[in-house]
């Protein structure tokens, strides 16, 4: 199925280093934030209680956080989630957390406080996470991500040539860092949603970039009379139209799951969408500008002839 009615002619490389220089700024942005910044991690990270509850009408975040502060919970994070009835209690990890019934005595104890006034608030979810347990998770869900993109290395590296193997791993490293950048700068919460999406995005960058990259070595060996520019521009505008479709369907998915998914698919769904966007993008003006700028030619891809004895002869 092709998008286009015929094979397009955009000159993507004449661009590449304008745009490959903005790529590069927004990627210092974000890796900066990770760096000292940070991220705002979920209870899955930093262990404490997370609760969901409901409220028949619009919840009143100011008299719920003075409730909760005359109730002994002074440290609690209040906000709507989802509408303005819905609304997520997070408190740090407590003294009396090392039990394992203590989310549930603490949602207790907090859902009695916010009925004091009569109103009937609905507890939908409670959760516990102890602070031994999130550092862990910390630790495995950095290196899992640490590991994918070594993985990652390797693979490209017994499949393409060197040139196109820096490509493709500086590209999917761009597409990680962008996605958890914009975490950090907009300060949405970060949890093991998340990481299980930055990992998928991860294998979805690299797909597109590898059916780029599979296109332009094809020309190679088969183009005559080509520049390299030349080469690479017609692979990437003969992939466009299954670039367009396949990121186009995906991200109209996602975009559901965003909007009717409810909170507990929002940070994995957002980072979805954000790595489905970058990871198209970067396969052209990262991967494929770095083996241009790299200067890839034909004769990278061509196995070099070993001399035999007819060639040693004078």
């Amino acid at each position: 199925m092709n998008l286009f009615p015929k094979v397009l002619r955009i000159p993507f490389m004449s661009h590449a280093r304008v745009v490959s220089t903005v790529s590069g700024v927004l990627m210092v942005i974000c890796l900066g934030s990770i760096l000292f910044r940070g991220l705002n991690f979920g209870i899955d990270f930093t262990g404490g209680v997370l609760l969901e509850v409901g409220y028949p009408q619009t919840a009143d975040l100011g008299a719920i956080r003075k409730q909760l502060d005359a109730a002994g919970f002074p440290d609690a994070q209040v906000q709507n989630v989802g509408s303005t009835r819905d609304v997520m209690i997070r408190l740090p990890p407590v003294e009396d957390s090392a039990t394992g019934d203590a989310g549930g005595k603490l949602g207790q104890a907090i859902l009695a406080a916010l009925r004091q006034d009569g109103t009937a608030v609905d507890l939908r979810r409670v959760e516990f996470v102890g602070p031994q347990v999130g550092r862990d998770l910390t630790e495995m869900g950095t290196l899992s991500v640490l590991a994918a993109l070594a993985l990652i290395l390797v693979y490209v590296l017994l499949r393409f040539q060197w040139k196109f193997a820096v490509g493709a791993v500086l590209a999917t490293f761009h597409d990680a860092v962008v996605t958890v950048g914009l975490f950090s700068i907009f300060w949405i919460p970060f949890d093991l949603s998340v990481v299980a999406a930055v990992l998928a995005l991860v294998g979805y960058s690299l797909n597109d970039t590898v059916v780029v990259f599979d296109r332009i070595r094809d020309d190679f060996r088969v183009v005559r009379g080509a520049t390299p520019v030349e080469m690479i521009d017609h692979a990437i505008n003969v992939t466009l139209s299954r670039t367009v479709i396949t990121s186009g369907v995906t991200l109209l998915v996602v975009i559901a799951l965003l909007a009717f998914g409810g909170e507990a698919l929002r940070g994995f769904s957002l980072a979805l969408a954000i790595g489905i966007v970058f990871g198209s993008y970067s396969s052209v003006y990262v991967a494929s500008a770095i083996a241009y700028f790299l200067d890839v030619k034909p004769a990278d891809l061509v196995p070099q002839k070993k001399a035999g004895p007819a060639d040693e002869m004078p």
